[in-house]
C-alpha cells in the first residue's frame, strides 16, 4: 500500500454551539501509530471522528494527502482510508466471513464479480487477527475481544494506508487489550500502514505507540514521542493528576506511577 499523510490545519470542530477543538495544527507520521489521549470530554473521539469525515470542521481543514478530506469524492477516501467506530453495528446472525468481506465494498463496483483481490484481502485480513479458523462462526457467538478482531479484520480487508481506531481496546480485559495492541504493532511494523487510535491507558499508549496527541479540554498540551509527551508536568496540565514517570524496565518507554 501506498503511503499517504493526514494531517490537520488550524482545525476547529464542535456540536452545535459548542466547540470542543479549535485551531489544532497536528501531523500524523506516516507508517507509524498514533495514540490521542487526553481526560474524558476533552475532543478525542471528536478529532477521531473529524479525520474520518464523520463530523465536518467548523474552520480549519483536515488533509489527506494534499487534498481537503471533506471535499474528496467519497470512494477515494474509502480506499485510502477506514474506521473503526467505538460501537460498530453488524446485521444479525452475520458470520465472521461476511463482515470481513463487506471491507472490500469500496474497491468493488455494484454489479462487479468477486476477484483474486477481494479474496486474498478477506484472507489476508482474518489471518492476521488469527481468525481464519473463524470465518463461519456467528457474530454474536464470539467473546468481546474475538468480536474486536473480527471487526479489525473487516477494516484490514479493506487494504487502505491509514487506518482510525476509536478506542479499540474498549470492554476488553488487560490481556485482549495488549493483544490488540500488539497486533496492530506488528501490522505496522509489517505493512507500511499508518494507524491512529483513541486510547485510555496511558501506560500501554506509551508502550505500543510511536507518537502521541495529548489533548485536554483547553486544547493541545504535548505532541511527539512517548518519552517527550508522557511527563509529569504534561500528566498533571491534561488530568491534574500527580504522578511519577519512570523507564519501563523491558521497553525504555515511560511508565505512570500515580501518587
Amino acid at each position: 500500500m501506498s503511503p499517504i499523510g493526514l494531517r490537520t490545519e488550524s482545525l476547529s470542530v464542535g456540536y452545535q454551539d459548542r466547540q470542543v477543538i479549535q485551531g489544532l495544527d497536528l501531523v500524523f507520521p506516516v507508517g507509524r501509530s498514533t495514540a490521542i489521549l487526553g481526560p474524558n470530554g476533552c475532543g478525542k473521539s471528536t478529532l477521531l471522528r473529524a479525520l474520518a469525515r464523520l463530523l465536518k470542521p467548523s474552520a480549519g481543514r483536515v488533509l489527506l494527502g494534499d487534498a481537503d478530506l471533506h471535499a474528496a469524492d467519497t470512494r477515494d477516501v474509502a480506499r485510502q482510508l477506514a474506521i473503526l467506530p467505538q460501537f460498530p453495528l453488524a446485521p444479525d446472525a452475520i458470520n465472521v466471513g461476511e463482515l470481513v468481506r463487506r471491507g472490500r465494498t469500496p474497491w468493488r463496483g455494484l454489479l462487479a464479480p468477486w476477484t483474486r483481490d477481494d479474496s486474498d484481502a478477506c484472507t489476508d485480513a482474518l489471518d492476521a487477527v488469527g481468525m481464519t479458523d473463524m470465518a463461519d462462526r456467528p457474530l454474536a457467538e464470539l467473546s468481546g475481544g474475538q468480536r474486536q478482531r473480527a471487526w479489525l479484520a473487516l477494516v484490514l480487508a479493506q487494504r487502505t494506508p491509514l487506518l482510525l481506531l476509536d478506542e479499540p481496546t474498549s470492554h476488553l480485559d488487560l490481556a485482549q487489550q495488549i493483544e490488540m495492541l500488539k497486533l496492530l504493532q506488528q501490522r505496522v511494523a509489517d505493512t507500511g500502514m499508518t494507524v491512529v487510535s483513541v486510547l485510555h491507558d496511558l501506560n500501554l499508549a506509551a508502550r505500543f505507540s510511536d507518537h502521541l496527541v495529548l489533548l485536554s479540554p483547553q486544547g493541545l498540551i504535548a505532541e511527539g514521542a512517548p518519552e517527550t509527551v508522557v511527563t509529569a508536568e504534561n500528566l498533571h496540565r491534561a488530568f491534574g493528576l500527580a504522578a511519577r514517570v519512570m523507564a519501563d524496565p523491558l521497553t525504555g518507554r515511560p511508565w505512570i506511577l500515580p501518587h
